[in-house]
């Protein structure tokens, strides 16, 4: 079990790694960890067929962590995530241009494959297009601003639930370290720019620009989309300043103590060096 201290040192490890990974493997699982997020969402969507309300939520609260367990199981990347790497930035320990190379191709990826998890949905008929539609139009609804900041409590929850994974080297531990979390956002209906990017192609794709679903506009479902992101980024940043605020310096200080003490032992060494020396001189 690592301490948040320890896990604020790994990470350290963890975001260096991320952004210097070459950049067809990052796309790569980028594209994975937006296909499995689109099966969190498919599988709530699913399990939430004729439910309303409270019940509604929660049965999709209950079954949409699949998406987060596969990304950190199997191993992948995923962008709200990966807004932590704003610690790492802070301490110098990764580049601006890490950062941004990071973030635009997991992006990307996530969309990619979001969408293609949307395509096999709609066009298999797995799930009612009436449903899709339906649960597209809520999101699409939103004003910027309510978007935005569900955006932020959004991710505030999924990075602390990728923070927790990481005081375990367990897999059950893992999983049960982000479950609550990820449950909390989907069942208060908080926006993850990366679910948005599958519920929204999809719901274009079931019954986009249907009279019965008005609010379900390419216009609209961008918006929605831009408002999440930017949220994702903010929520994801708070988190990542605030452990930083607390563990950031005392890392730095950890990390020059054993090169205080080699310096150290290096200065006895030549001084004990230096007797003999003079000692066989004489």
């Amino acid at each position: 079990m690592f301490s948040p201290a320890e896990i604020s040192k790994n990470y350290v490890t963890v975001a260096k790694t991320k952004t210097t990974t070459v950049w067809y493997k990052l796309l790569v699982l980028a594209v994975l960890a937006g296909a499995f997020i689109a099966f969190g969402g498919m599988v709530s969507t699913a399990a939430s067929v004729g439910y309303s309300g409270a019940q509604a939520s929660l049965i999709k609260g209950a079954v949409f962590p699949l998406g987060l367990m596969l990304v950190v199981v199997c191993g992948a990347e995923l962008f709200t995530g990966n807004s932590l790497l704003v610690a790492p930035l802070i301490n110098r320990d990764i580049s601006v241009k890490g950062l941004l190379k990071n973030w635009g191709l997991v992006y990307v990826g996530n969309l990619v494959g979001g969408v293609l998890i949307a395509v096999l949905v709609v066009y298999s008929h797995a799930i009612d297009p009436a449903v899709i539609a339906a649960a597209a139009n809520g999101k699409a609804a939103l004003s910027f601003g309510d978007a935005l900041l569900r955006g932020i409590l959004c991710n505030m929850l999924v990075c602390l639930a990728v923070w927790a994974t990481m005081a375990t080297k367990s897999t059950v531990g893992k999983i049960v370290a982000l479950y609550l979390p990820v449950f909390a956002f989907v069942a208060c209906g908080l926006e993850h720019s990366v679910a948005d990017m599958y519920y929204l192609s999809a719901g274009l794709m079931a019954g986009g620009y249907d009279a019965a679903f008005p609010s379900l506009t390419l216009g609209n479902s961008v918006l929605c989309l831009l408002a999440a992101t930017i949220g994702n980024i903010i929520g994801g940043a708070l988190i990542a300043v605030a452990y930083n605020a607390v563990f950031g310096k005392r890392n730095k200080q950890e990390a020059a103590k054993p090169e205080s003490v080699e310096n150290e032992e290096a200065k006895q060494e030549a001084a004990a060096t230096s007797a003999v020396k003079e000692k066989s001189d004489e």
